[in-house]
């Protein structure tokens, strides 16, 4: 049975930081976990960590950078493949990234409103869905992820649409595991 989840997810891409605000009110989240491995966009400079920080803040949210625990692109080589691709598979069994899902269990546990987000406007193409979404799901916790003001698709959505439709539980009712996909 899945815990009601309070965790959302939500990708800036190229909207207008206005737009990305009103998403964000439009689901009363009150805290914006920046997931993003380097809290800066070179091509869309209004969700630079600082920049942002300051336009959540005047609009009653609170910006944390978790993206030292969260990120898909994790400073410790040992995250990655020979070929110097991310493994999903290593980031999951190492502490820092343990800590980071801990801490949003937590949140959820308590109620606590928030999203996370990353620079990829689509779930299905982000680690806040390959990743944190499906460790999550082993916690009985979904995460819904904004894709427009009102409107969200959930984590089993997601999923399905990666996986064109064969979704995330096998025959006998257990969830797939996608975190060991490389990611190109």
């Amino acid at each position: 049975m899945m815990n009601h989840s309070t965790i959302y997810s939500i990708g800036h891409g190229n909207k207008r930081i206005e737009d990305f605000i009103f998403e964000l009110k439009s689901f009363n989240i009150e805290y914006l976990l920046d997931i993003r491995s380097k809290p800066f966009s070179k091509w869309n400079p209004q969700f630079n960590q600082d920049v942002l920080e300051f336009e959540l803040k005047t609009n009653g949210m609170v910006y944390v950078f978790v993206g030292d625990t969260l990120g898909g692109l994790p400073e410790d080589r040992t995250c990655y493949d020979l070929e110097g691709k991310v493994v999903y598979d290593y980031i999951k069994e190492k502490d820092f990234f343990k800590e980071g899902l801990n801490r949003l269990t937590r949140a959820n546990d308590k109620q606590v409103r928030l999203a996370i987000m990353c620079s990829e406007t689509k779930p299905e193409n982000c680690h806040r869905s390959k990743l944190i979404g499906q460790e999550l799901l082993k916690n009985n916790i979904a995460i819904k992820h904004i894709v427009a003001a009102n409107k969200i698709k959930s984590q089993q959505m997601v999923m399905n649409e990666l996986t064109k439709g064969k979704g995330t539980v096998d025959l006998f009712g257990n969830t797939m595991d996608f975190t060991s996909r490389k990611i190109y």
